[in-house]
């Protein structure tokens, strides 16, 4: 291949997997998958040396850590602020539909407004629903910096896989 089509590769793949890595800001948004799909793209196009499979085994393994995390963490905060699974469960569809009908914001406000109405409804107490949000909203952080960092290290590797073959 010419240089400028092995640059316009690199760069097209380098794209799309920022645009992964930055779109993990919205919870619902599948950005390791977009990461983990551009990867795998190059590999289609470029061809995957032995280096570059045993990577991209790593990577793809980091990709299916990744894709549920965010639902563990969130699920996890939201349990340690006191919510019921229900709760969960119901914030964990009500992101999803949100998502779907009201993109890219829907799920980002459907989800908790899920969990704070369903426990005010449970406990009929305010301050407990807001401290079951907030236990969502920790999860959401620690989900948003696990899910970034996973993405970063799936570049990294990508970036591995390309300079050394």
């Amino acid at each position: 291949m010419s240089d400028w089509l092995n640059i316009s590769i690199f760069g097209l793949t380098q794209l799309i997997i920022l645009v992964g890595l930055f779109g993990l800001i919205v919870p619902i948004f599948p950005g390791v998958v977009i990461i983990w799909l551009a990867e795998l793209g190059y590999g289609i196009v470029k061809g995957f040396s032995r280096r570059g499979i045993v990577l991209f085994v790593v990577i793809t393994l980091l990709m299916l850590v990744g894709v549920p995390i965010d639902n563990v963490l969130m699920g996890m905060g939201a349990r340690k602020g006191g919510a019921s699974w229900l709760s969960i469960g119901a914030s964990l569809v009500a992101g999803v539909a949100g998502t779907i009908l009201w993109p890219p914001i829907g799920g980002i406000i459907a989800a908790p407004a899920a969990v704070l109405l369903l426990e005010y409804l449970r406990r009929g107490n305010w301050e407990e629903a807001w401290k079951a949000l907030k236990g969502l909203a920790t999860g959401w952080g620690a989900s948003f910096v696990v899910r970034f960092a996973i993405g970063v290290v799936m570049m990294v590797l990508w970036w591995l896989w390309v300079w050394q073959g």
